[in-house]
């Protein structure tokens, strides 16, 4: 592989460092293509995925294809190789432990002025899944993506994955749905069943939600329809950032960064240290590897300058492998999923640990999360006003709907308060 790029880090700069080591913005153009794309779907609907997937993925695809049959998905479960269907089960129960730990039920509160108010949760009624192929098969997706809609309670989940050259789905993403208990499969990718879930065609009826990774297309897809449906995230490039200091194992450091470097020459993989022959170890353990990627190492200052960069960049993906890892974890705001001591390797979450690889990427961990339940649920208030709570809050209401000019506003609550007047008069 060509030589890592190597920097330097101060207090100072960290701020700069961390935007300058994210990936590239998408292509502009992208964004009229995939404009394109969608209102071919909203227009033509199935004819424009048949047409559409012809031409980029196979060529003699035809509109009976377009649903994978449950004859075939019940098929790839019995025909698939028995070790990859024991570890997807054992990946799908870990997944579905810690999505079930997770709070997904209502509260009520009884406010200081009498009111009470519940806050009802509500799975949405449709998920449209979305799992990558092309050049891989990426089933460890569908679960992260379908297992904590379901411990949602979501009643229909549609998966759609691109059809290889064959017209059909992978096998092992068959296999994922299959063990799940999926049954509602297309053979069609990229934007234009990002069109379809979002505007539904007479093959694929619209969904409430789309969520999954996918290529910049996708995303950008995602991105135009939100508003029709909701969407989990809008994903870039995946990325991880390595913290490491102490006694380290060189040779799994640099394997964490080659790992990352696997998803694609644009996906960062950042080591920060604070101990430059550290460093030296792992660009010279890199030097063995032939592997394509933004690898970056970061000479740090000090420990401290190391933290204030991972907190800045905010990567999907923090590793700490430090002495006192867990007290360094407990300082992190900014990351998608903080994995701790020397044990802690991406590649864990990414298949088995139980944490969600569908994760913030490209700064996004500032404000967003991993999915989980939530990202399928709908909240309500249902709002309880007893008599107490009227005489108290009518005319701090009546202020701010005078403020704000909405005379209207005022009325409606000072015929409550006036109601309640004469009743005990």
């Amino acid at each position: 592989m060509s030589a890592p790029a190597r920097v330097q880090a101060t207090a100072a700069d960290v701020s700069t460092l961390a935007i300058a080591l994210a990936p590239p913005p998408p292509d502009p153009a992208i964004a009229d293509h995939v404009a394109a794309i969608l209102e071919d779907v909203a227009v033509r609907g199935d004819v424009a995925l048949v047409d559409l997937t012809r031409r980029f993925d196979c060529p003699t695809f035809g509109r009976d294809m377009i649903r994978v049959a449950p004859a075939r998905i019940s098929d790839a479960v019995a025909s698939a190789d028995p070790g990859l269907r024991e570890s997807l089960t054992v990946a799908a129960a870990q997944i579905r432990a810690l999505a079930e730990a997770m709070p997904t039920g209502d509260v009520t509160a009884d406010l200081p002025m009498g009111q009470r108010v519940t806050v009802r949760t509500f799975a949405v009624s449709s998920v449209g899944v979305y799992v990558p192929g092309g050049r891989a098969a990426y089933p460890s997706s569908l679960l992260m993506a379908v297992i904590p809609a379901q411990v949602a309670g979501v009643a229909r989940i549609a998966v759609a994955s691109p059809a290889g050259p064959d017209g059909h789905v992978h096998e092992s993403i068959l296999l994922a749905a299959g063990i799940l208990g999926i049954d509602e499969v297309y053979a069609v990718g990229g934007p234009a069943v990002i069109g379809a879930f979002a505007y539904g065609t007479d093959a694929i009826a619209p969904v409430d939600v789309i969520s999954g990774p996918g290529s910049a297309w996708v995303a950008e897809a995602k991105r135009q329809v939100f508003g029709t449906v909701g969407i989990d995230s809008i994903a870039g490039p995946s990325e991880v950032m390595i913290i490491a200091e102490g006694d380290v194992d060189v040779s799994a450091v640099a394997a964490d960064l080659c790992a990352q470097a696997e998803h694609g020459p644009d996906s960062p993989a950042i080591l920060a240290s604070c101990e430059p022959a550290l460093v030296d170890a792992v660009a010279a353990e890199l030097a063995h590897h032939a592997v394509q990627g933004a690898i970056t190492l970061v000479d740090c200052d000090t420990r401290e300058t190391a933290i204030a960069l991972a907190e800045e960049f905010a990567p999907e993906h923090l590793q700490l492998d430090v002495p006192g890892a867990e007290g360094v974890a407990a300082q992190i705001r900014h990351a998608g999923a903080v994995f701790v001591g020397p044990n802690g390797a991406t590649a864990y979450g990414d298949y088995v640990a139980g944490s969600n690889h569908i994760l913030p990427t490209g700064r996004a961990a500032r404000y967003a999360s991993a999915v989980s339940p939530a990202t399928y649920l709908r909240r309500m208030s249902v709002v309880e006003m007893s008599d107490q709570a009227v005489r108290a809050l009518t005319p701090h209401l009546a202020q701010i709907a005078s403020a704000e000019g909405f005379p209207h506003h005022r009325r409606s609550a000072e015929l409550r308060a006036q109601r309640l007047d004469r009743t005990e008069g």
